[in-house]
């Protein structure tokens, strides 16, 4: 993390790349960024547009039902406990296509992209934070359906479940906000997108929450990112001991996945989420995904929701 307030003190662009728990960093700046690294924030992309020429197969393999219904009744537990009210419940499923890390990656339709050196790649529909004039963004998505059912916007906004679920992530982010900075306010609460998922199209629910820094955030970005880490989108409420029960539960290393990555453009700041994953592991392909789970939780619909994100945006 040093590396990044050195690199925003010198007002120098840098891309970075963040794992879950920080235990991995990747910081380097733009002008000598490795050749097989390749991104997209928004408008700003340092490869070309390509259009998919080659049909294309996804074979998903999950985890048996009654195991993730296992994990999900000891959250439940927990929940019961007091532990946690909220809870990002994560497992990577080995998949199968005929594509490449790189040709998916091209391929896929997404606002926020990352392709790291053949080892994974994410395609994120999810904003992390903007900083902009010493303003800071944040935009916690809860809430998905899909776009083709009747009155679908209707439903996700009336579904307590998910409305609860959205307003504890609310809520931690401001939070969160409130450690680095001043004046939080939440300016849009519950607007819904469009995504692309495949053959499907998605509707998800964000918020939008804003908050005013110092004039010298630039000279301490590494410590505030820190601090705003794990994202609380993809961890939980209250968050250190959702953590801790998320190291306890879940049966592999997140890693990279649900990390975030961005780019400093030499005055603001731009990240997403790294939701959305694929990575290789000794030439096979895994899909990592999840959902939140809350008392109200369904263990046929949680499981159903997770193998559902495993699709590719082409």
């Amino acid at each position: 993390m040093d590396k990044i307030t050195e690199l925003a003190r010198q007002r120098e662009p840098f891309l970075f790349v963040l794992s879950y728990d920080l235990k991995k960093t990747h910081v380097q700046s733009l002008k000598n960024l490795d050749d097989d690294i390749f991104f997209k924030i928004g408008q700003q992309r340092n490869y070309p547009r390509e259009v998919r020429k080659t049909e294309y197969y996804l074979k998903k393999h999950p985890l048996d039902f009654k195991e993730y219904k296992n994990s999900l009744d000891t959250i439940l537990e927990e929940i019961r406990s007091g532990n946690t009210y909220l809870l990002n419940l994560t497992f990577k499923t080995p998949i199968e296509t005929n594509l490449s890390l790189k040709e998916i990656f091209t391929y896929a339709k997404a606002k926020y992209k990352l392709y790291f050196k053949d080892q994974f790649i994410c395609f994120s529909p999810e904003k992390f934070i903007e900083i902009e004039d010493n303003i800071i963004s944040t935009y916690p998505m809860k809430g998905t359906i899909e776009a083709s059912l009747p009155n679908a916007k209707e439903k996700i906004l009336a579904d307590e479940k998910e409305m609860a679920e959205h307003v504890m992530i609310v809520d931690l982010m401001r939070n969160d906000l409130g450690i680095i900075a001043k004046n939080i306010k939440v300016e849009k609460f519950r607007y819904v997108e469009k995504i692309i998922a495949g053959d499907k199209e998605l509707l998800q629910v964000s918020s939008k929450i804003t908050a005013k820094l110092s004039d010298e955030w630039r000279d301490n970005l590494g410590e505030l990112l820190k601090k705003l880490l794990p994202a609380g989108s993809i961890t939980g409420t209250p968050k250190r001991s959702t953590v801790n029960i998320i190291d306890h539960i879940e049966n592999y290393n997140r890693d990279f996945y649900t990390g975030v990555f961005g780019i400093f453009d030499g005055n603001n700041l731009y990240s997403a989420v790294m939701i959305r994953f694929i990575e290789k592991e000794d030439e096979k392909l895994y899909y990592k995904s999840g959902g939140g789970i809350t008392i109200d939780s369904n263990a046929k619909s949680e499981y159903n929701e997770l193998i559902d994100k495993i699709y590719l945006p082409l």
